[in-house]
């Protein structure tokens, strides 16, 4: 199994490859505990992402409530490689510029 960090980079670079222009945010962990630790932001649009190295890795207190905050206002996930594929398709919708 990959660390959390590898499976991070990797996940990053897919996101990167696919939206060409993209800035992707690492968030600062001390600054508002919970807050998922990536933000991509593609024209009008952006995704917040909680990456985790599984779906068992402990969620730290603070990042469900976020997650789920955040989606209400665009799209926000847990994201590991077990539901991978299902969140990138979602990112796909939410980074539309049509939508």
């Amino acid at each position: 199994m990959l660390l959390e960090s590898q499976y991070q980079r990797q996940l990053i670079q897919k996101i990167k490859e696919e939206y060409p222009g993209a800035v992707v945010l690492k968030n600062d962990p001390s600054y508002i505990q919970g807050i998922p630790d990536w933000l991509v932001l593609h024209g009008p649009c952006w995704v917040a992402l909680e990456i985790k190295r599984s779906a068992k890795a402990r969620h730290q207190p603070n990042q469900p409530h976020y997650v789920r905050k955040l989606n209400r206002m665009s799209f926000a996930a847990f994201v590991y490689p077990e539901n991978e594929a299902e969140i990138l398709n979602e990112i796909y919708k939410t980074l539309q510029p049509d939508r």
